[in-house]
């Protein structure tokens, strides 16, 4: 296993070789952004990211950086073990290339001599967008360098429209919202989606009827961008990572909302299968009382979105979303209640069977049908509890809570930026 996880990264195409980035000058406050024309064919600048954090010296002093600025070179020293020779030469590389500022305002009183000046990530300038294709729904979203929603859309995921057609008018919706960040630097897009990620961006995605989807081409060609392109549980495992990068234990991810899946990160990187990410949703369920009317047995099938909306009009309510369903709950229908208490239970079990087989360290869960039903939160803890051979597993929720497709999305765009920072400012300036 340890093996696949320092696979390299993987591009369509690699742009003009990589500079060292040059000196900027400054760009006056307010003043737009020249815009970017379409990329051509052999300008294209597709990835599939490395989900790790990165040993890079220019990665660990940013990512120091942005986990305890305003931070002094000393203190980035010590605590990345670096020289501070290397930190100072970091530091001026990344000064000049615009990802982090000195706060001569927080120099300290009475110095002799050169004012040790401390640095802060800068946020001012640059952005990154994220785009989560959801079986019903597609977020977009803008992202700092700190990982920050700065601003976010949602719609439709566009269906029976066949691939190439939804996967334009889904990369024209993004450069429709580009369109509100004329004063800002975007540096990359990443775009988080079901299914099994194919190198260079292409894209299987059997719920939506997709078979090797040019993803990465597309986006990047019709917004002149670099695309980074990952699946959706990973990058979700990937968004954990970078919220607790210092947590380098191992965690088993898992994932239900319209879709259920999992995804295992050990020593800092999250584990990608080069067979495609592990595929859950058939797994079976046994009996149900109210779940899965058609008698599917299967783990995706029952405890979906939508098959929770199935279930309770098979039940005999009137309903056509989740969230009346929850509401329904809220205002006391036991139907409802119980629906949801079903498929925590059986998520329970779920969760707890698979955890025995990868044994890690925490189990993370992520998604609405966690998130959505705090209420339900304890029937699941108690249900893995009875069903793992592990009496105390560590099981926590996903920090990012209702917006973690948002913040796996924003994981995979800033990806680059984290994993080689100069190396990614070079290609896309």
């Amino acid at each position: 296993m340890t093996s696949i996880l320092d696979r390299p990264v993987t591009t369509t195409r690699i742009a003009p070789p990589r500079r060292v980035p040059h000196a900027r000058s400054p760009r006056p406050v307010g003043a737009p952004v020249p815009a970017r024309a379409p990329r051509r064919p052999a300008d294209l600048h597709v990835t599939t990211p490395d989900l790790a954090l990165s040993d890079k010296p220019a990665a660990q002093v940013l990512r120091a950086v942005r986990l305890a600025a305003p931070v002094f070179r000393d203190e980035i020293a010590e605590s990345t073990g670096l020289s501070i020779s290397t930190v100072n030469r970091q530091v001026g590389a990344l000064l000049k290339a615009g990802l982090i500022r000195e706060r001569s305002d927080l120099a300290p009183s009475g110095a002799v001599g050169r004012p040790r000046l401390p640095v802060e990530i800068s946020v001012a300038e640059h952005l990154t967008i994220g785009v989560h294709i959801g079986y019903k729904v597609t977020s977009i979203t803008a992202h700092d360098l700190l990982h920050r929603v700065v601003g976010a859309i949602s719609v439709p995921t566009p269906a029976d429209a066949g691939a190439e057609n939804a996967l334009t008018a889904l990369a024209h919706s993004v450069s429709g919202f580009l369109a509100r960040w004329r004063n800002r630097e975007i540096r990359w897009v990443g775009v988080a989606v079901g299914g099994r990620v194919h190198d260079g961006g292409v894209v299987d995605h059997p719920r939506l009827g997709w078979s090797q989807a040019e993803v990465g081409r597309i986006f990047a060609q019709t917004l002149g961008y670099p695309v980074s392109v990952a699946s959706h549980v990973e990058a979700m495992a990937a968004a954990e990572l970078v919220a607790n990068p210092e947590q380098r234990a191992s965690f088993l991810y898992f994932y239900a909302r319209e879709m259920v899946g999992v995804a295992f990160s050990v020593d800092g990187s999250v584990h990608t299968p080069s067979a495609g990410p592990p595929v859950i949703g058939h797994f079976p369920i046994g009996p149900t009382r109210l779940l899965d009317p058609h008698r599917t047995g299967q783990l995706e099938a029952a405890t979906s979105d939508t098959g929770i909306v199935a279930a309770a009009r098979a039940a005999g309510l009137e309903l056509t979303e989740i969230a009346d369903l929850h509401e329904a709950a809220r205002d006391g229908n036991e139907i409802a209640r119980d629906i949801l208490t079903e498929r925590a239970e059986v998520l329970g079990r779920a969760v707890a069977l698979i955890s025995d087989i990868f044994n890690p360290d925490h189990v993370v869960l992520g998604g609405q049908a966690f998130t959505d039903a705090p209420q339900t939160l304890p029937v699941v803890a108690r249900t893995i509890r009875d069903t793992s051979v592990t009496a105390k597993r560590d099981v926590r929720v996903s920090r990012a809570g209702v917006t973690v497709q948002q913040q796996a999305a924003g994981a995979i765009s800033l990806d680059a930026l984290y994993t080689d920072p100069l190396g990614a400012i070079a290609i896309t300036d």
